[in-house]
């Protein structure tokens, strides 16, 4: 039966409708302004990364409110050796080959980044700008923390000065291990010696499986050779049982045999 108005009594329908519409405008919640969510993403990234484990929310708010995002395509540089420095890097996303290129053209890779690591802190102080080059391996995204403020928060938080002090000494050892690996007589010795070192337990049992952090081109570089003899190189210790190679992913399947050569190129044997 059809239901009348009658003198300001309201329509079934009509309370039906405002009901629906209140609840959802209960129910409604206002999004946050971009540059909120700017910032806690921002800060989110500064809390995963090693240099900034530790500090407050506030402390971490401040230096959110003067980094900048930017997104770095695969291949392209993120800075060239000698450029001023604008400030250091944060890695989000991707990865960052961070190398240097010989007078003869050859590029040495000093160490890839990754998410949660940071680069080129040495530069704040060098009047001489970036020493290395940066170039993106992957399509990558990367905070960058501005010279002239994180130096001012530096200079109130002394402790913050002694954390990127160890940033820096950890990249030293990196460059020492790097070196070390380089004056290895060949590149068998050099890949097995690297083979040897990301196992978790050489020499003892077999299986493990090796993921590549990056494409086997970024090992090559950082072996010191081209991708092409790496290649050939893994097809001989593939050819003798020793690994097995899936993608980007290396089997050891005979850990002791992979410490035998070593130890016998290295004369130790």
């Amino acid at each position: 039966m059809p239901i009348r108005v009658i003198r300001g009594e309201v329509h079934p329908q009509h309370f039906e409708r405002d009901s629906t519409r209140s609840a959802r405008n209960l129910l409604r919640v206002t999004p946050p302004h971009s540059a909120e969510l700017k910032i806690v993403g921002i800060v989110s990234s500064l809390r995963c990364a090693q240099l900034f484990t530790g500090l407050s929310p506030d402390d971490l708010a401040t230096i959110a409110s003067f980094a900048v995002t930017r997104t770095v395509a695969k291949d392209a540089y993120l800075f060239h050796e000698h450029e001023p420095s604008q400030g250091f890097y944060i890695v989000q996303t991707g990865a960052i080959n961070v190398h240097r290129v010989s007078a003869a053209g050859k590029e040495q890779v000093i160490h890839v980044f990754r998410a949660g690591e940071s680069l080129a802190e040495a530069a704040l102080a060098s009047p001489t700008g970036y020493p290395a080059n940066a170039r993106a391996v992957e399509n990558s995204a990367v905070l960058l923390i501005p010279k002239a403020p994180i130096l001012a928060f530096i200079a109130q938080r002394p402790d913050l000065a002694l954390r990127m002090l160890g940033s820096m000494s950890a990249h030293l050892r990196v460059l020492v291990g790097m070196l070390d690996d380089l004056t290895l007589k060949d590149v068998e010795t050099r890949l097995v010696n690297w083979l040897v070192k990301h196992s978790r337990t050489p020499g003892k049992s077999a299986g493990h499986v090796i993921q590549l952090p990056g494409t086997k081109r970024v090992l090559a570089a950082e072996l010191g050779t081209s991708s092409e003899t790496l290649s050939r190189t893994l097809a001989k210790l593939r050819g003798q049982k020793l690994i097995a190679v899936s993608g980007k992913s290396i089997t050891v399947l005979n850990p002791g045999a992979l410490a035998t050569i070593l130890r016998r190129n290295l004369g130790e044997a």
